[in-house]
């Protein structure tokens, strides 16, 4: 990507795309501007066929604090209205993408800036990174779909605990609770985020879109009958075609 952002900067190497909120100094606290840039930047990496895998990060201490409380408490209503329809599509877009999201987490990842990662198709944390909604403390919920994604991903009395009582908790915790795919160290984490993501990007696409698609179908109210319909007929195209067929006949060969 060849643009140049004021509060973002985009690196695409070998497949993978990293998306870096870049505003360390406010915690990479979302503005308006930013939110934009971010949703561009995104619509961006979703339409380039190059891009196998993409990760979104924090510069500095921080993968988001959440909104930009200084703008995000003047606004008006028109502008708060606004706000929230583009952060729907922000998240949104994350979600029906058809390549892999991966939040990689350093630091805190709060409100909005955790909507996120809950948008995203995997969550990997650094040891010392802390994750909350604690938007409770404004007299406030959640506005970018944390109360409805976050039941999908752990039981509701664990959901209820965190909006409740609005805390940050640590990735260790996170990671037993199930919301966490992978913890690693401070030291070298984004190394260890890239190696994973190398590994994720040598498998092949067409299937990769057809598992997200398909695993995000068993969250929809669609009849339990006809997911099953939909993975036996994705399974019969997939076998049918080009990519499959060489791949099982490399195999048998491989094993003779």
């Amino acid at each position: 990507m060849d643009k140049t952002f004021e509060n973002i900067f985009v690196e695409i190497e070998s497949g993978i795309a990293v998306l870096v909120f870049n505003r360390p100094e406010q915690l990479n606290a979302m503005n308006r501007k930013m939110m934009d840039e971010i949703i561009e930047a995104i619509i961006s990496i979703n339409a380039n066929d190059e891009v196998k895998v993409a990760i979104i990060r924090g510069e500095g201490r921080a993968f988001m604090a959440g909104a930009d409380i200084k703008e995000y408490g003047n606004q008006t209503t028109e502008e708060f209205v606004s706000f929230q329809e583009k952060g729907k599509l922000l998240y949104e877009s994350i979600e029906n993408s058809s390549k892999p999201w991966i939040a990689a987490i350093n630091g805190y990842a709060l409100g909005g800036g955790f909507e996120i990662p809950l948008a995203c198709d995997l969550i990997i944390a650094s040891e010392s990174a802390t994750m909350g909604l604690p938007e409770v403390f404004l007299s406030l919920i959640p506005g970018g779909g944390g109360t409805q994604r976050l039941v999908q991903k752990i039981g509701i009395n664990r959901v209820k605990e965190m909006l409740f009582m609005g805390s940050a908790l640590d990735s260790k915790l996170l990671y037993d609770w199930g919301i966490v795919n992978r913890i690693f160290s401070d030291d070298d984490f984004l190394s260890q985020v890239m190696d994973f993501a190398k590994k994720l990007s040598r498998r092949p696409s067409n299937s990769i879109t057809e598992l997200k698609r398909l695993a995000n179908l068993s969250q929809t109210e669609m009849p339990f009958n006809q997911r099953i319909d939909d993975e036996a007929k994705t399974v019969r195209d997939l076998f049918l075609g080009e990519e499959a067929q060489k791949a099982i006949q490399d195999f048998i060969k491989k094993n003779k």
